[in-house]
């Protein structure tokens, strides 16, 4: 990968609240890259199975990718991994 994909996970009452409901952490993520690209660069980064990415340009025209992780992989964990919690 020639660009740098994943910015930084991002942390507020939403993403809290889809982390507990859902197993979705949100990230902020190069305005380039595509679904496939943060899908394997999260699963390289943390070691984690991923079931979908969805993405969308937030209102500050940066790029967030709600990321659903498997079952067996709860976003909590690497929610923790990442001193989010």
């Amino acid at each position: 990968m020639t660009i740098d994909v994943i910015k930084y996970p991002l942390s507020t009452e939403k993403s809290i609240r889809l982390m507990e409901s859902n197993n979705t952490l949100l990230f902020v993520v190069d305005k380039k890259a595509n679904k496939k690209e943060i899908k394997e660069a999260i699963e390289k980064l943390y070691k984690v199975k991923i079931v979908k990415v969805n993405t969308r340009i937030g209102p500050d025209a940066s790029k967030r990718a709600y990321v659903t992780f498997s079952d067996d992989t709860p976003a909590i964990d690497v929610a923790t991994q990442l001193g989010l919690m």
